[in-house]
């Protein structure tokens, strides 16, 4: 399918350059007591969500940030933590934050399906009913990239399951560079892609073990001098990583962390 960006809504706030707020930053089984997956990429004409874990109204009303202004959603993959917040969403554009302006949902194949799979299960009669609001289901092929109102994204496929597709993202916006881990296990596109960054988000599961389909702090320390980025950024933190964090030299994300590039 045709991969593009469409609708981002304009941030009303006067800002320059991005803000970034990491609305959750837990792994799989929310180590540390901390909301999964969800980080808000704001600049001026640019709203965009990257992945939507199950806690992300609760994160985006902690913040202050209507579930409105919200235009784009991505998807890396379609793991029930950075993908099941989304029917949430739905009910919130219905019945509380109502929505009429059009909303893009980006994701690997599969993706209108399963948030689709999802709504039904949760809400049966709400799901019924015809949206108030026009949702459209972009659905890629990594590599892929697009341009619109500010933003350009281009998505490229990481090692994270067998058989599906997972996907990392390099962000441009606001005149700033983002690259998105996404969940994955080592890759060196990871090296090539953080080149010239001004910001690498980047998932870190574990410490002691070593998976091929997630990221561990030793490995990613010893590539520290490759990663040739303005600041790195850990999220997705496991109870390994936390529990062993005054020895993570890399900047840790929190929920609620906010900064501005």
């Amino acid at each position: 399918m045709r991969f593009c960006l469409a609708r981002l809504c304009v941030y009303t706030g006067l800002m320059s350059g991005v803000r970034i707020i990491f609305l959750g930053t837990g792994d799989s089984f929310a180590a540390g007591g901390r909301f999964l997956s969800g980080c808000l990429i704001q600049s001026r004409g640019v709203s965009l969500l990257l992945d939507c874990g199950p806690t992300i109204l609760t994160a985006l009303k902690r913040q202050g940030v209507p579930a409105s202004a919200l235009d784009t959603v991505f998807f890396s993959h379609l793991h029930g933590d950075h993908i099941a917040g989304a029917p949430f969403l739905l009910m919130e554009y219905i019945y509380l934050d109502r929505r009429h302006r059009p909303l893009t949902m980006i994701g690997p194949p599969g993706t209108g399906e399963r948030v689709m799979s999802l709504f039904r299960s949760m809400y049966p009669e709400t799901a019924q009913k015809q949206l108030p609001f026009e949702l459209e289901f972009i659905e890629i092929r990594p590599p892929a990239s697009a341009d619109s109102r500010g933003a350009s994204l281009h998505a490229f496929p990481v090692p994270h399951q067998k058989g599906a597709i997972s996907l990392g993202c390099i962000l441009e916006t606001g005149g700033r560079r983002i690259l998105y881990s996404g969940d994955t296990g080592w890759t060196e596109d990871l090296v090539k892609y953080a080149e010239g960054t001004d910001l690498f988000i980047c998932e870190c599961s574990f410490f002691e073990t070593r998976f091929p389909f997630h990221l561990d702090y030793p490995r990613l320390l010893e590539n520290r001098e490759r990663f040739h980025t303005k600041r790195l950024i850990l999220t997705h933190l496991g109870q390994e990583v936390l529990s062993r964090s005054d020895e993570v030299e890399y900047e840790m994300a929190q929920d609620g962390l906010v900064i501005e590039i």
